[in-house]
């Protein structure tokens, strides 16, 4: 219950009238204590009055007039002379005076606090005005004893009637919340689990009705992300399905092809010129129609582990991958290959797509510089600074297109060479996220292109 919205809101409500009964409570209360010195300043009045109508009172009926003022004596000044018109034995020295005329309510807030604070009953002067006029100043003296009993009746009642007041208001808005927010929230809740149940399901899909309108539009919101959510998992869905038919036609396809391929070797035989003439750019076709077929089935089944992290001496690995390029480059002399990274340089990588990571770049410069049919240079060095190591592998190849550049990361769309797939490169910067860092295109143009991989430090650990 007090976990809930409505609960802690009945909570809240609840205290924060009280704090402002309380606010209220203090000026009240002094209030109340000037209204009750100013009827006693009254009363006094009323009896002097009496009295100085016959000056023969006898000394019980002046008692009585006291008494029944509630007072011990009375101070009136109708001119400029102050006359005792009252009196009787006072307990106690006067401890206070207080004068009602200038008072400000600050300092009537003050004295009315001190009061309630003080349990001890003492004498007090107060100072007044006569009411109509009766007079220039009236001046009574009183004990506080009957005052502060007054202020502390009057006060539990106060506040009885503010705990009352506070708990009435708190219950009707704890039953308003409960109506008009709690249940509409509620229902956006029902929506959510509803939809995350079975989010292919068109049904568990909110219809905003709520009347408030921050409610209403977080439904509205809930709808759209639920719509698009849903056409997106059925679109996965399709693109999942299609990519299961893709995947087996590459399959046979690569079957039928290698099989052509096997013929297209003797067909290069032939004796007829123009077969021999046709036949190299038939198994050049076929070839590329092979590795299509073959990264195709790679990529759509790739669920690349996550990397293993070890200590990696990067000149050495970069000397294995540039000799198996250098085995798979057709023209020795058309592609040539540099190791420029430190022999001391180590870093901290899963050793295995490392080199899948450096090899991909390595083989499209390769094959970007063999597809121009100029004499070109691949490089590849290394370099660290305080966060990160950088692996570069720059080429003097022709450069990217525009339409690789913009899809450079995209598979089957990023190659730059005719035939090409551009899954290398997808592959590649999957790789280097998996380490936490990526592949960057630093330039290209006609005199070449550079790439740049990094790698992140982290804590230097194995």
């Amino acid at each position: 219950m007090l976990n809930t919205l409505s609960g802690r809101f009945l909570i809240l409500t609840t205290v924060f009238v009280m704090l402002a009964e309380v606010l209220i409570f203090v000026p009240s209360i002094a209030r109340f204590r000037l209204d009750y010195l100013s009827d006693r300043l009254e009363r006094a009045q009323i009896a002097s009055l009496a009295l100085l109508a016959d000056d023969m009172l006898e000394t019980e009926l002046e008692a009585e007039l006291l008494e029944n003022a509630g007072v011990f004596n009375v101070v009136l000044r109708r001119d400029e002379v102050r006359q005792l018109v009252l009196s009787s034995p006072i307990p106690s020295p006067i401890a206070g005076t207080y004068d009602l005329r200038n008072s400000s309510p600050f300092s009537l807030i003050g004295q009315a606090m001190q009061r309630l604070l003080t349990p001890e009953n003492e004498i007090i002067r107060v100072i007044g005005s006569p009411v109509r006029e009766a007079g220039l100043l009236i001046e009574i003296t009183i004990e506080t004893k009957g005052l502060r009993a007054a202020m502390i009746d009057y006060g539990v009642r106060i506040l009885l009637l503010s705990a009352v007041i506070s708990i009435f208001t708190a219950v009707l808005l704890f039953a308003a919340v409960r109506r008009f927010m709690v249940k509409p929230i509620k229902g956006v809740i029902g929506y959510m689990q509803r939809y995350a149940a079975a989010p292919e399901d068109a049904r568990g899909i909110i219809h905003p009705s709520a009347g408030v309108t921050e409610l209403r539009e977080a439904e509205e919101a809930l709808m759209k992300l639920q719509t698009e959510l849903t056409q997106a998992l059925k679109q996965r869905e399709r693109l999942a399905q299609l990519g299961g038919a893709v995947a087996k036609v590459s399959h046979d396809l690569r079957n039928i092809l290698t099989s052509a391929q096997l013929f297209t070797d003797r067909i290069e035989m032939s004796e007829d010129p123009l077969v021999r003439r046709l036949a190299p750019k038939l198994v050049n076709s076929i070839t590329r129609a092979v590795s299509l077929c073959e990264g195709t089935l790679a990529f759509g089944k790739a669920e690349e582990p996550a990397p293993t992290f070890a200590r990696v001496t990067l000149h050495g690995q970069v000397e294995d991958i540039l000799e198996a390029e250098g085995l798979a480059n057709r023209d020795k002399e058309l592609v040539t290959f540099e190791n420029a990274v430190p022999s001391d340089l180590s870093l901290r990588a899963d050793p295995e797509q490392l080199f899948r990571i450096v090899m991909n770049l390595v083989r499209n410069a390769r094959q970007a510089i063999e597809a121009t049919g100029k004499a070109g240079r691949i490089t590849i060095s290394a370099r660290e600074d305080g966060e990160s190591w950088w692996i570069s592998v720059a080429d003097t190849g022709p450069g990217l297109p525009a339409k690789a550049a913009e899809n450079l990361f995209t598979a089957f769309q990023g190659s730059y060479r005719k035939g090409g797939t551009g899954l290398g490169l997808t592959i590649a910067n999957e790789l280097a996220r998996g380490h936490g860092g990526m592949v960057v295109l630093r330039e290209t143009g006609p005199e070449g292109t550079v790439f740049d991989i990094c790698l992140p430090k982290g804590d230097g650990t194995i």
